[in-house]
Order: structure tokens, then sequence, then C-alpha cells
């Protein structure tokens, strides 16, 4: 059977302007299954060329995997040209695997014209198909991806699938939540067999953070939402199991480097010349634990965090050292803040099983994202306030909706002074519920008045879609950057459709978002 020994396909990833990260997995054997832990060790060929069909080799070497690893291989290739397009592929056993396309990035001294960015979030199996990873991988005009967490889902079989009757289009493998290294393994396994996750990943780059179902919902570093202690074991070897098969299954370096076992720290920074830097957030392993009611005087103490003390400084130092003009987050969850009031009871829990956004009684906080955290908001905001710092762009994913948001360096006075410090995209989900599937209510009908409600009491938030599924595209030039975002079909259609709907940019300097007429490309 073709490529049997690559099942999974082929990636690359964290593309500097040296080196990338490859990846595979090898099934040598029969018995070398995902999770199995059986197999013998076995080398594994590497090739990287300037041509498709290989007929000169840019860089090779040989890799020995096992099931001390899942038979997983990655390498961090180096030697290569900046801003170069090359191709990749693995050998075992005479057979070849597919061939990757990856691009390495610019030089940090160069000034490149553009970059352009698909933009991916909150992808659930059981969910629907993975159509947005199919269109992506049809376009031609993109640097990378960035995946802004939510690659796996942890739940087993009839839970959390298609619609408000959580309809499994696809049955997650292991069929139970995932809880040991063998269970992440498989369900890392099943997710690179989709073809068109595949597809796009042989085609692109991909620069990688996790949210919280890499490991479990709503995860903190004590503990998650969707974890009992005792009852499903301890939640520390749970985690350490999650981002040991997330080291193993994705093409990221992890402490800085390649080699699995190296560390587990995913907060990074990858210079794309002098227009832009990408600073990669962590924001599950280093915080304190949500509050457990919205309302609560904690939400502004100093001494809780949802980034550490040591990202915090790291992010910091990201958006003042000025080494590119454009300052990108990779950032899991929304930073923009807001409250509410006014929306009809009927529609407060549908609304917070899509986005966490509302108590009951109408008060503003959602605790997981960076409203329960203020104190790390207010720092980060004074931080880009005091030193004068411009384009500073957070790219966001998590609430499976999509938004346009200045970033008021207060709130309370945004209205009179306009006063924005930095700007906020948020992409919606690949497949992952939102609100018309919660209610079961027509697009475009129940959540256009909580659109409008949300938007009326804050007024930093220009665009807002509850109902939409999809992907983004995000082009950074030196005059602006502009979201594009595109919408599917039906995703329990394999083959459905995609429609551009918006387009939102902030010009230099302004930091403010404007709506555009057309998409990058057009």
């Amino acid at each position: 059977m073709p490529n049997a020994y690559f099942a999974h396909g082929v990636a690359s990833g964290d593309p500097r302007p040296t080196s990338v990260v490859l990846w595979t997995r090898v099934t040598p054997t029969a018995a070398s299954k995902p999770g199995s832990g059986q197999g013998p060790n076995v080398s594994v060929t590497w090739q990287v060329s300037t041509t498709s069909a290989f007929t000169t080799i840019a860089a090779t070497g040989k890799v020995t995997t096992g099931p001390a690893r899942d038979h997983t291989v990655k390498v961090d290739v180096t030697g290569l040209k900046p801003a170069a397009p090359y191709y990749y592929r693995f050998v075992y056993a005479a057979t070849h695997s597919a061939v990757g396309r990856t691009r390495t990035a610019p030089a940090a001294t160069t000034s490149p014209a553009n970059l352009r960015f698909g933009v991916v979030s909150c992808a659930n199996l059981q969910a629907g198909w993975f159509s947005s990873y199919r269109h992506l991988a049809k376009r031609n005009d993109l640097h990378a991806v960035l995946h802004l967490g939510d690659y796996i889902y942890e739940y087993g079989p009839g839970e959390y699938g298609y619609g408000n009757a959580d309809v499994d289009i696809r049955k997650h493998e292991p069929a139970h939540e995932i809880l040991k290294l063998a269970d992440y393994r498989q369900r890392h396994a099943q997710y690179k067999r989709d073809v068109d996750l595949q597809a796009l990943h042989a085609k692109y780059a991909f620069i990688h953070t996790w949210d919280d179902h890499e490991v479990a919902d709503d995860a903190w570093k004590g503990g998650a939402v969707n974890h009992t202690e005792g009852v499903e074991g301890s939640f520390t070897a749970r985690r350490a199991a999650a981002h040991q098969a997330f080291d193993e299954w994705m093409p990221v370096r992890m402490s800085g480097s390649a080699a699995p076992g190296d560390g587990d720290q995913i907060y990074r920074r990858l210079q794309f010349g002098d227009l832009a830097e990408i600073t990669m957030l962590d924001l599950r392993t280093y915080r304190d634990k949500q509050l457990a009611a919205q309302v609560d005087p904690a939400e502004a103490d100093p001494d809780r965090t949802i980034t550490g003390r040591a990202q915090m400084d790291f992010l910091k130092d990201s958006l003042t050292r000025r080494v590119a003009q454009w300052k990108l987050v990779g950032n899991p969850v929304m930073i923009a803040p807001f409250t509410f009031a006014g929306l009809p009871q009927n529609l407060v829990d549908p609304v917070n099983d899509t986005a966490g956004l509302l108590p009951r009684d109408g008060v503003p906080y959602n605790v997981d994202q960076w409203d329960g955290y203020t104190d790390d908001r207010r720092e980060v905001f004074e931080t880009l306030r005091d030193n004068g710092v411009t384009d500073s762009l957070f790219i966001t994913g998590d609430i499976h909706s999509g938004w346009a948001c200045d970033l008021p360096a207060d709130k309370a006075t945004y209205l009179a002074s306009r006063n924005s410090v930095g700007v906020e995209f948020v992409a919606t989900s690949v497949t992952s519920n939102n609100l018309k599937d919660i209610t079961g209510t027509p697009r475009r009908t129940t959540s256009v008045a909580v659109e409008e409600t949300l938007k009326a009491n804050n007024p930093h938030i220009k665009y807002l879609n509850f109902d939409d599924h999809g992907y983004s595209v995000l082009d950074i030039t030196a005059k602006r950057a502009q979201m594009d975002w595109y919408i599917l079909g039906d995703r329990a259609d394999k083959n459905t459709s995609s429609t551009w709907t918006t387009s939102w940019a902030t010009t230099a300097g302004s930091q403010t978002v404007r709506q555009v007429d057309a998409p990058v490309g057009a």
C-alpha cells in the first residue's frame, strides 16, 4: 500500500532564516501502531532539496526512532538560505514519504515586501470536517500557518460534537477521553491521518502554540475543569503526557530544541526580517486557577497571573525591543476587555458555552481569558503605552468567533479619547461549536442581537461574528496589517465551500482597526 510506512504525512514548522523543523512518523511494522509502545528502533533518512524532483540535495541526514518516541521523526535542519523555498521528504526501507514544501524566514536585516499567514484554531474532529485546512492548502501565497491552539480535543465519542445534539461527524480514537501518554499519542495520530490536515502541513510550515484542549478543557497550572483529580489520575502526570505527545507529534521547537524531551517551554519568538516578529504565548501552563465566580475582586489581584512572571517579562521584552516594525503576538485567549448588559436570560447559557463570556447576572468578566487576570493585562497595556510602542497586534483563537478590536488603554475613557495601545484580531473555529450551533437557530438570527449588544456596550469592539466557522488570512506590509475572514458552509459536508466574508486592517502607527473592502490577493 502506498506510503504505508508514512501514513501520517509530513510537516514542517518554526521557520528561521537558516533552519526549519521537519517532521514525520514512520510505521516500520504492523505492530508499531501509535501509542502501542511496540516495534523496533529504525533509522530514517531525511532529504531537503531546492527542487521537487530532488535532482539536487541541499541537506540530508539520518534519525533513529523507535517506541520511546512513538516512532516519530523530528529534525532541525540547519544551513539553509533565508527566504527560500525548499522541498523535503523522508526515506525508510527504500520507500519515500510524501514530498513536503516549506520556506525559511527572511534574514533579520532584510525588509520583506509582505508576509502572509493562514490563521486557524479550534479544530475538533468530532464536530466536522477540516475544510478550512483544505481551502488554505489550495492557496499558493502564504508564508506559513499560525495555529493558535486546540489542534486536538481530548473528549471521547458522544462529547462535544456537531451542533446542539453533539452529533459525532467522526468519532475520536481512542473511544474515550484521553488521559495517558498512549491515549494522547493515538489522538494525535488520528488527527494527522486527516487528508486535509496532511495537505496543509505538506504545503506550509506551521507556527504552533497550544491552548487548553491539547491537555484538558480550561486547564491551569494545577488542574483543569475537565479533570477530576484522583478519579482521572494526577493532573501533573496527565499534562506531562500531553506535552510529551505534543512534542513528539508536532513540528515545533520546545525549550528551543527539536529534540524530544528537552523541555516543554512553548513560548518563543520568530523573526521575519525587520517587518515582523512573532511572539507565541503559552497561557495555560503557568496561569493561576480561574476564579470560581465572575464577580470576584481577586480578578485584579496582582499576585494572580495568566502568563507567569518569566513569560510576562519575555512578552514585555518582545513588545519593547523593536527589532521589527510589527510586534505580532500569538495569543491563545482573548485580551481585549469587555463588559456586558441587557442580553436576554435565555441566551446567557448558549453564549457562555460558546465563549465563556457572561455570568447569569450580567456582570462583565470571562474569567478564562485576560479579563480574569486584569493586573497582567494592565501590565501589558501600560508597557505599550509608557514605552510608546506602535504596531502591536494580538492574533487570537479560542472562542469560536471572529472579532476585530482596538485595545483601549483605559476602557472607561475610550469612547471619549479613542486612545488605543494596539489591536486584536480573533479567528473563528475550524469546526468547534459556536452560538448558532448551541442554540440550534439559523445563522444571523439569534446571534445578531448578542453581537450588537456586546458592541454597543464595548465601542472598542468593531467586528463580531458569533455564527460562522472557517479560517483567516493575515497579511502584513510596512503600511498596514490586514486580516481576512473566510467562512465555510456546512461542517458536516466534507466538500463544503469557502467564502470571504469581511476584512479589517490597522494602518501602521494608528493602533486602531478599520474595515476594508476586499481580501488580499483579490
